[in-house]
């Protein structure tokens, strides 16, 4: 397992870090923006103000350290439904996410000009559509690569193995990032796969690395290997990132029904977050007082997006039929003025 930094936030037998000072400083913010906002998407989702959600504690580090990779200019994210701080990274605003989260169809529209695609909750079925905007990129010559990513739940599905064979054959610009967090809902990772999940990559003729998914530094070096190799066009790469979920699986979940005693509290020592601040604090970067004042920058950020989108327009009935076709077939117009004329309008 490639591993940079230690779970104590030293350097492993001198390592050099690719990821500079000042990148890993941003990494950290996104990070605890992404920490803060899981505790306030929870708490609103408690008090019926947004819909199930699942919180990314304890990824942090796989999911940031693999988008600082991308550029948002050229390169597309396709996530299942925890990658929220890869997301506003890459330009999805904060407040339309939240937007969705509140049931507000319309107004959580990804924007035009943002290389997204949206949250896909059922296991491993945005993979061949990741497949299929990379090859589409490659064909076209234009330079992006796409991200995908999965848990290792999804793995276990069929449309994995499809995804990944397509991805082999055609030489896609695709990188597969896999989030092992050790629980597909309640089932554990041993009861999955009797092997390791980046072997895999091998059958589908493309190489795949296993990092420690808690280790920001690592992570991103594994994802920047493997991004310059999709824009030579060496093809695809599979991330297995190693790493632990530290919450529940949504807001309709209760581990303590089946995590076994003590797992939750030696899967806290690897929190990402303390080990980035600590590695930054050796550094001179980090003190309590640029804790405080980012803390701070973060929770006017997330009272702004959530102030936002609660004034944002409820959804109506004809936003089912939005942002899906170019021009509605036919058929689907008369269903769209069916459902207008029996709800009374666009209400």
């Amino acid at each position: 397992m490639q591993r940079i930094l230690d779970s104590q936030g030293n350097l492993v037998n001198g390592a050099e870090p690719r990821l500079s000072l000042e990148r890993t400083v941003e990494g950290l913010r996104w990070m605890m923006l992404s920490r803060a906002f899981d505790a306030r998407a929870t708490a609103l989702q408690r008090q019926g103000r947004m819909g199930t959600y699942s919180p990314v504690k304890g990824q942090e580090a796989s999911v940031v350290g693999s988008s600082l990779a991308l550029d948002p200019a050229t390169d597309w994210i396709v996530p299942a439904y925890r990658e929220l701080p890869a997301l506003v990274r890459h330009g999805h605003p904060l407040e339309r996410i939240v937007a969705g989260y509140m049931g507000k169809v319309a107004s959580s529209a990804i924007p035009e000009d943002t290389n997204v695609l949206p949250n896909q909750v059922a296991l491993a079925t945005q993979l061949q559509h990741a497949v299929g905007l990379a090859w589409g990129l490659k064909l076209q010559r234009k330079p992006g690569v796409v991200m995908a990513y999965c848990g290792e739940g999804a793995a276990s599905e069929g449309d994995f193995h499809e995804a990944a064979n397509m991805a082999g054959v055609r030489r896609a610009p695709i990188v597969f990032v896999l989030m092992n967090n050790q629980w597909a809902i309640s089932t554990s990772r041993e009861l999955q796969s009797a092997g390791e999940f980046y072997r895999r990559a091998e059958g589908y003729g493309f190489p795949g690395v296993q990092v420690d998914g808690n280790d920001l530094l690592a992570v991103y070096e594994a994802a920047a290997e493997a991004v310059e190799r999709a824009r030579r066009d060496d093809g695809p790469t599979l991330i297995d990132c190693v790493t632990f979920r530290l919450s529940f699986h949504n807001t309709t979940d209760n581990p303590s029904a089946y995590l076994p005693e003590g797992w939750l509290e030696r899967a806290e020592q690897e929190d990402p977050i303390r080990r980035v601040q600590t590695y930054l604090a050796e550094k001179g970067l980090w003190d309590d007082g640029s804790r405080a004042a980012v803390e701070g920058e973060i929770t006017e950020q997330i009272d702004a997006a959530i102030q936002a989108a609660a004034a944002m327009r409820a959804s109506r009935a004809a936003d089912l039929f939005e942002n899906v076709y170019a021009s509605l077939p036919e058929r689907v117009g008369r269903q769209r003025a069916e459902l207008l004329r029996l709800t009374g309008g666009d209400v």
